[in-house]
């Protein structure tokens, strides 16, 4: 039996609390219609606790205000309103799997899922900006397919503490499928850039964490990043020996893997697709990632990521709108231009980040994440251009 979103998603704050909860909007005042009168016995305000529908959102004041709902810290995000039922990514997909050069639902239908990565979780993550009040955001008001929990090697990440941030993955990936998202789970190598060097941190997480999660038919598993400064040859390598860890504990596990050259199939590095093609990985239900920032990779990347794409199953699984490093002007011209080739050929995508960083890339204003305030007022904008594009023709 499908379970279905009824209405609204009201927020539980707090770590312990695993499951949103569905409630109805009937009832409820709908802004301007304050639900508190003044002296004059005229509708004004809002009290601590009153609940305001706005823009088919469902909204609940912090303090008094009389600010409109949204706008501001004096409001939390219930979740969205609806007369109808919302169907989840997964009960509507199912099982994913490789089918040709794409990728295809569990009915062999060939979709595009279009969803959000966490910046690193060591910095950003659980209790952070990865909260039950953020994963319900993404999940019923944005309406995103999937979330990428990018879970850094390097860099305070999981060398640092590998039962911590194990604990951590598992919580979120835990989070994310109550919410009916897809899950991919980024072992986010950068540098050093040979996936190699972390071959042993490698077995042994995703033997943890295939073991916790083999159950689930959501999770997707990320096993490099991007790999840099080394050749496609030691790429290709390093994947025969992760991927029979995974498959010796999930069988049908769907499994990405990095490209060379940052995951641009060389574009970056002097290589080409055709190094892929030459050598590669011989596994079945394997797709390729593809990166790109808009800023910095137009038509060249734009033309790798097309040839690559008619002959590859390819994932993009990390873009954004700035330039490379993730920071600087939005070019949206760019970004469209490739968010126009991804729709047409059902390349499925998850942009770089759902944060509140400084950086550009990141899609919400610093202090969203302490405040826990994820609402549109808090999107820096390219989040309100990514959010639009997550949510076309839902």
């Amino acid at each position: 039996m499908k379970s279905i979103y009824l209405s609204a998603i009201s927020l539980v704050v707090g770590l312990g609390c695993n499951q949103a909860y569905a409630q109805s909007c009937d009832g409820v005042n709908a802004y301007p219609n304050w639900p508190q009168l003044d002296w004059q016995g005229k509708p004004s305000h809002a009290n601590t606790g009153d609940k305001m529908q706005h823009d088919n959102k469902l909204y609940q004041a912090n303090w008094w205000t009389k600010s409109e709902p949204g706008s501001n810290a004096a409001w939390q995000y219930l979740g969205r309103c609806s007369d109808g039922t919302q169907v989840s990514p997964i009960e509507k997909y199912g099982r994913l799997k490789v089918c040709g050069t794409g990728l295809c639902s569990e009915h062999n239908a060939r979709i595009q899922l279009r969803g959000m990565s966490s910046h690193g979780l060591q910095w950003y993550g659980l209790g952070k900006c990865m909260t039950d009040v953020s994963l319900d955001v993404l999940a019923y008001d944005w309406q995103a397919d999937i979330v990428r929990l990018s879970l850094y090697v390097q860099e305070g990440g999981y060398e640092n503490d590998p039962a911590g941030f194990t604990a951590q993955m598992n919580t979120l990936i835990d989070k994310a499928s109550q919410r009916g998202l897809y899950v991919l789970v980024d072992w986010h190598q950068l540098n050093p850039g040979d996936p190699n060097f972390n071959l042993d941190l490698a077995k042994q997480f995703f033997t943890d964490i295939v073991t916790s999660n083999k159950h689930r038919k959501n999770v997707i598993y990320d096993i490099a990043n991007e790999p840099n400064k080394v050749e496609w040859s030691q790429i290709r390598h390093y994947a025969e020996q992760v991927i029979p860890v995974i498959r010796n504990i999930q069988p049908d596990a769907l499994i990405l893997l990095g490209t060379h050259g940052w995951s641009t199939f060389g574009a970056s590095s002097g290589g080409s697709v055709q190094d892929v093609l030459n050598d590669p990985v011989k596994f079945d239900n394997i797709m390729y990632t593809f990166h790109f920032y808009a800023a910095s990779h137009k038509d060249y990347y734009r033309t790798v990521l097309d040839q690559a794409s008619d002959v590859l199953p390819v994932f993009v699984s990390e873009w954004g709108t700035q330039n490379y490093d993730g920071d600087g002007p939005n070019d949206f011209v760019s970004a469209q231009q490739y968010i126009d080739l991804m729709a047409r050929k059902k390349i499925s995508w998850t942009n770089w980040n759902y944060s509140d960083d400084f950086r550009s890339g990141a899609v919400f204003k610093r202090g969203a994440c302490t405040n826990q305030n994820f609402t549109d007022s808090q999107l820096k904008e390219a989040g309100a251009w990514v959010k639009a594009r997550i949510g076309e023709g839902r």
